[in-house]
């Protein structure tokens, strides 16, 4: 079944020390952009996530947002940088020495001096923190591909019930387009008995031009291809692949279809019938946006 390419998904994993959770969400695009937003200690994992994003999604602007909450105090020492201490020692002591000011170097002093202290962390297993992050990105990407799959088979119900509709017009071309000929034909007659008067009219030249009128506005071709357009685009609603882009193209044949029939037909009912027709492809149009 197809999915929209709108979606939104959250999921929570709880280890022993902390807390991580992804937020997947994505609009419409027309190719997959993917960006990911993670605390500066897991930053190495991006294209990992990125490359398990494009494993569920194929197009879209998709934001995956990574929260880590620490749920326990971690390992953290803080020791004293001797030699650049040292460093800033000598370089004091040498103003003192050199310049008639005062001597008031205090530990305090020295604290607020640039890089006095190392922090030092225990280090972290990445392996582990990759496996832990790829878990709950998974689940979040399970429940957002979830609500993509139900708006998109609400998409298909309305595109289908759409198609249906167009189909209806297009057999009422197909029935009105042969009684539109007979119809001129008729009106022809009658214009030349009114012209003619008593002169016996030529039912041959009717007939030659009734011929005529009815291989201009034949449309026997055109709803012929848009029933099987129309065909395919019901196929295509029921596949499991992406099709967005397949759709784009397959809504050009339609259109292209129809805007030749109308061009064609010189018939008010018809014309009438071609701008409903044009009025739902719109509607489709607009709809298969939303198609991945």
């Amino acid at each position: 079944m197809i999915k929209s390419m709108t979606g939104y998904g959250r999921a929570v994993g709880m280890f022993a020390d902390k807390q991580i959770t992804v937020e997947v969400r994505s609009v419409n695009n027309r190719y997959l952009d993917c960006t990911v937003k993670l605390p500066r200690l897991y930053a190495f994992c991006e294209d990992a996530v990125k490359q398990a994003v494009k494993q569920s999604v194929s197009r879209g602007k998709v934001d995956v947002f990574v929260t880590v909450t620490l749920t326990q105090s971690t390992d953290v020492r803080i020791a004293l940088n001797q030699p650049v201490l040292e460093g800033y020692l000598a370089a004091l002591r040498a103003i003192a020495e050199g310049y008639p000011v005062r001597d008031d170097v205090s530990v305090s002093t020295l604290s607020r001096l640039p890089d006095v202290f190392t922090v030092e962390k225990t280090e972290e297993d990445e392996d582990m923190l990759k496996e832990q992050l790829l878990g709950v990105v998974a689940q979040a990407l399970q429940g957002y591909d979830e609500m993509r799959r139900v708006e998109g088979e609400a998409l298909a119900r309305d595109l289908t019930a759409k198609a249906n509709g167009i189909l209806e017009r297009v057999s009422f071309v197909e029935e009105r387009s042969p009684r539109s000929v007979a119809e001129y034909r008729e009106k022809l007659y009658a214009k030349m008995q009114e012209v003619l008067q008593s002169t016996t009219v030529d039912e041959a030249r009717i007939l030659t031009e009734a011929a005529i009128f009815a291989d201009k506005v034949a449309v026997d071709e055109e709803t012929v291809r848009l029933r099987s357009h129309l065909d395919q685009l019901r196929v295509m609603l029921s596949s499991a692949e992406p099709i967005g882009r397949k759709l784009d193209f397959l809504m050009q044949e339609i259109n292209r279809e129809t805007n030749t029939i109308g061009s064609k037909c010189s018939d008010l009912e018809i014309a009438r019938t071609v701008v409903d027709m044009k009025a739902e492809l719109e509607k489709i149009r607009e709809q298969i946006q939303n198609i991945e």
